[in-house]
């Protein structure tokens, strides 16, 4: 009598057919008996993709070949024991007929105790990896579509500012009110590291306690209304949190503050911006970029300090003093805020009261198109009473979210000008070149007029 091994596997998407655990071992049992093998043990694997060999009922099989217990492993169909070519044949070829164990599949009646069947096992693999192949095509391609269609692929893991329901992401304004505030401060000059202690003391909640939930905040798109799937952005179904104008300047910055802080961290460089407008002054006569030592600002073209940044060797374009140069920049800023800070420091309000104002508008139609109808006699007078009761009540809260809203907005607008003057008077000099570049794209010079080309 023949001692072997009975090897069940199912997968997610094998469990909605006819291959669950209990029918593959019923069958098994049956057809150990009718050939009278001797069942050492039922090996297995609940839920185990067959792409793989990780799975940990099949190496305890593979551990008892190598002990001797088994002379024969038996599986209801090939594929349960892999949907890999590669796998299927290193099993067969190097675990079970290297120690003299033969494999018998159920379904196909065929064993490798013949050359013949040792072929087939070769041409059934060929095509288990086709449907395998087959079956992560379609699933991509069903991932593509749904991001194509605008919807979320994270399921129940919502990014905060959302909840997930009904297969759609729904604004929490609580949360996005917190994921708006964190624009608005990185915007106004505060580092990534101020953020999260101020959002820990602000709101009194760990959902942005850390500099990394900061930065990944500032680096999602899903808060402008996008989705992603493969690198790939596609217009989402769910409403924006914050507007791309705002989630680009944010990314344009964090991408300075990066390298800055690279810089810092490397220490390798006697060269790293260690000035207020380095790097984002250029020359308009020449187009080469303005150095910053020795007390001055001086084109590159002019100063030829370094070959490679020379435009123009014949440049005699005006040097500026450091100090001279950035007070004229620093008033420039200051002005500009004065005149119109919530246009330089976007803050959005909480609740979209755009939406809101229309809700309520299309609220005063449908109440009027219910008083329309009892004065025609088409529905009875407590339908009516019911439905606007519902109506008037579902306007008065409408009403008090804009309110809410307006006050959140115009408290996080008066915030952000503080934070703003704060960073000028008193931030340090990475806080200033922050909110410099938050602002300001290029300064261009030409002798004494400077030009300075806005961000917003």
């Amino acid at each position: 009598m023949k001692t072997v091994a009975c090897y069940v596997r199912v997968s997610t998407e094998n469990q909605l057919d006819n291959y669950s655990i209990e029918e593959q071992t019923e069958r098994l049992k049956a057809y150990c008996k009718a050939k009278d093998y001797s069942i050492y043990r039922f090996y297995t694997d609940g839920g185990y993709s067959g792409g793989n060999m990780n799975r940990p009922a099949l190496q305890e099989c593979l551990n008892d070949i190598r002990r001797g217990c088994i002379e024969a492993v038996v599986v209801y169909k090939l594929d349960r024991l892999s949907r890999s070519q590669k796998d299927t044949l290193s099993l067969i070829e190097d675990a079970f007929l290297a120690n003299h164990v033969d494999f018998i599949s159920v379904c196909e009646n065929f064993d490798t105790t013949t050359p013949f069947g040792r072929a087939m096992i070769g041409i059934l693999s060929v095509f288990a990896q086709l449907e395998k192949d087959q079956i992560t095509e379609r699933f991509t391609m069903g991932r593509i579509g749904r991001g194509r269609a605008g919807y979320f692929h994270g399921g129940g893991n919502a990014p905060k500012g959302y909840r997930y329901q009904d297969g759609a992401l729904h604004i929490v304004p609580s949360e996005a009110a917190q994921v708006q505030r964190i624009f608005s401060l990185f915007l106004s000059g505060m580092s990534i590291h101020a953020i999260a202690k101020q959002m820990e003391e602000e709101f009194h909640n760990t959902l942005w306690n850390s500099a990394a939930k900061v930065s990944g905040c500032l680096k999602n798109s899903i808060y402008t209304g996008k989705v992603k799937f493969a690198g790939v952005e596609y217009p989402g179904r769910h409403k924006a949190i914050i507007s791309e104008e705002i989630y680009a300047a944010a990314n344009r910055l964090l991408q300075d503050a990066d390298r800055e802080h690279r810089k810092n961290s490397a220490q390798k460089t006697p060269f790293r911006a260690g000035y207020l407008l380095s790097g984002i002054v250029y020359c308009k006569r020449c187009g080469a970029r303005y150095s910053a030592g020795h007390g001055c600002y001086r084109c590159y073209s002019r100063s030829k300090c370094a070959k490679k940044c020379i435009q123009d060797p014949a440049c005699r374009n005006d040097n500026w003093k450091i100090e001279d140069l950035d007070a004229v920049i620093l008033h420039e800023m200051k002005q500009i805020t004065i005149a119109g800070s919530r246009e330089f420091l976007p803050v959005p309000g909480a609740v979209d009261t755009a939406a809101l104002r229309q809700e309520i508008a299309d609220t005063e139609a449908a109440l009027s198109r219910v008083m329309e109808l009892y004065q025609i006699a088409a529905i009875p007078f407590s339908q009516v009473q019911e439905r606007a009761e519902a109506l008037r009540s579902r306007k008065l809260l409408l009403q008090n979210q804009i309110e809410q809203a307006e006050q959140v907005f115009h408290t996080n607008c008066t915030l952000s000008v503080e934070n703003f003057h704060s960073v000028l008077h008193s931030g340090t000099l990475a806080e200033k070149r922050l909110l410099v570049a938050s602002m300001i794209q290029t300064i261009r010079i030409d002798g004494r007029s400077v030009e300075i080309e806005w961000r917003i």
